[in-house]
């Protein structure tokens, strides 16, 4: 009896490999023919049309006309199914939430972003229902409708999606993830903002092609993401990156972590906000003080706004030098909703770590600001998502045809 169920279990293991080999061939190479998927992951034909065949009926991919023949009968062409089903991801800010629906390939098909300021959790959490409400009733027929939710969440996260503290926003010991599914009945995964935010710039954006990325995440605070060696890298609790908390000043202001003289304090969006309060500047009547207004007067000349931002650079640029110096990375790629002030910001933070970089760290290290715009969390948890789907899809297959 133990002997039937080893073989059984490895026969399940060894299917549910070859069945991704398969799939992720297609995904990456589509249009492909069954012949060439068979010959690029060394499997036969005959198991190949098999692990096709299960793929069909789960519709994660479809069978288009026929393409190039090499000298027999044209071969018909496989492709992924990226509308079979759409993944949720939603980017919690301090000041904003974002949401977005994507197909099984990361493309944005909905999207629906809401501002807030000094809101509780729960006026958060109605918020956040109602953008999720909007993005599954708009979602567009697919076989397998909504397959998960994402959500990117400024703050410590575990290993199991227990948010400990989210200081920006006064959350603590927050299990959000059983709070979605309990109210969607859907797979949810929490991860940190900046953590999915460097996984969307490896999946969709100027990370593509490198792997080692630090992606600094500059919003009202700071969060950094790492992806060493092609791997997004968490730490041996989910705890790392919190390099927004790193002294840059001994015995500076005092952060809402408890620490002094954090880099958050001085090079984040809300640092700038701080620091243009009492200037008396000229803004229009009930105008708050936020990233856009600045950005405006620094567009019609305001020089000491420009002057603002430019401080707010070179600071970017102290904690980007340090982040160097300890990963030495490919490139450094700077996200959230400063890196719309790119234009402002860009010089002053080169100069920076042109100036105090050890040299030999600078040798073909690539400094950018995001090509995602804000959307590089959201698309980082939307693609967790896909990935747990198609994952999950396999595994369950399987089990019905083992």
């Amino acid at each position: 009896m133990k002997t039937v169920v080893t073989r059984t279990f490895n026969h399940h293991v060894v299917k549910e490999g070859n069945k991704s080999l398969v799939l992720n061939k297609i995904i990456d190479c589509s249009p492909i023919s069954r012949a060439s998927v068979a010959s690029e992951v060394g499997l036969n034909k005959g198991t190949v049309s098999s692990l096709v065949n299960d793929l069909l009926e789960d519709h994660l991919i479809y069978e288009s006309g026929p393409g190039v023949s090499s000298g027999g009968r044209r071969p018909v062409m496989l492709l992924f199914n990226e509308t079979a089903g759409h993944s949720i991801g939603i980017d919690i800010g301090v000041n904003y939430l974002l949401g977005i629906l994507t197909d099984l390939s990361g493309n944005i098909v909905l999207k629906k972003e809401v501002t807030f300021k000094d809101l509780s959790y729960e006026e958060i959490e109605t918020k956040m229902f109602a953008v999720i409400d909007y993005l599954q009733a708009s979602a567009p027929p697919s076989p397998h409708g909504i397959i998960g939710i994402g959500v990117g969440v400024p703050g410590i996260v575990d290993n199991d999606g227990n948010i400990l503290l989210a200081p920006n926003l006064n959350w603590k010991n927050l299990n959000l993830q059983a709070i979605l599914e309990e109210q969607y009945g859907l797979p949810v995964i929490i991860e940190n903002e900046a953590n999915a935010g460097a996984y969307g710039e490896k999946k969709f954006g100027a990370g593509t092609e490198c792997d080692n990325i630090v992606y600094v995440s500059a919003g009202i605070g700071i969060g950094v993401g790492l992806i060493l060696n092609g791997e997004l890298y968490k730490g041996s609790n989910g705890f790392s990156g919190e390099l927004g908390h790193m002294t840059i000043q001994i015995d500076g202001e005092t952060c809402r972590c408890g620490n002094k003289g954090c880099w958050e304090l001085y090079a984040s969006e809300q640092a700038l906000i701080t620091r243009a309060e009492p200037m008396g500047l000229p803004l229009a009547d009930h105008e708050e003080f936020d990233l856009t207004n600045l950005q405006a007067l620094a567009a019609g000349g305001n020089r000491d706004v420009i002057a603002l931002f430019e401080q707010t650079g070179d600071y970017l640029g102290v904690g980007i030098n340090n982040i160097i110096n300890t990963f030495n990375p490919q490139q450094v790629i700077i996200g959230n909703r400063l890196a719309s002030a790119k234009e402002l910001l860009e010089q002053p933070l080169n100069n920076r770590v042109a100036n105090q970089a050890l040299w030999f760290q600078k040798n073909n290290l690539e400094i950018k600001f995001s090509e995602l715009s804000t959307f590089s969390t959201a698309l980082g948890v939307a693609a967790f998502s896909i990935e747990n789907f198609l994952q999950v899809s396999i595994r369950q297959k399987n089990v019905l045809t083992v």
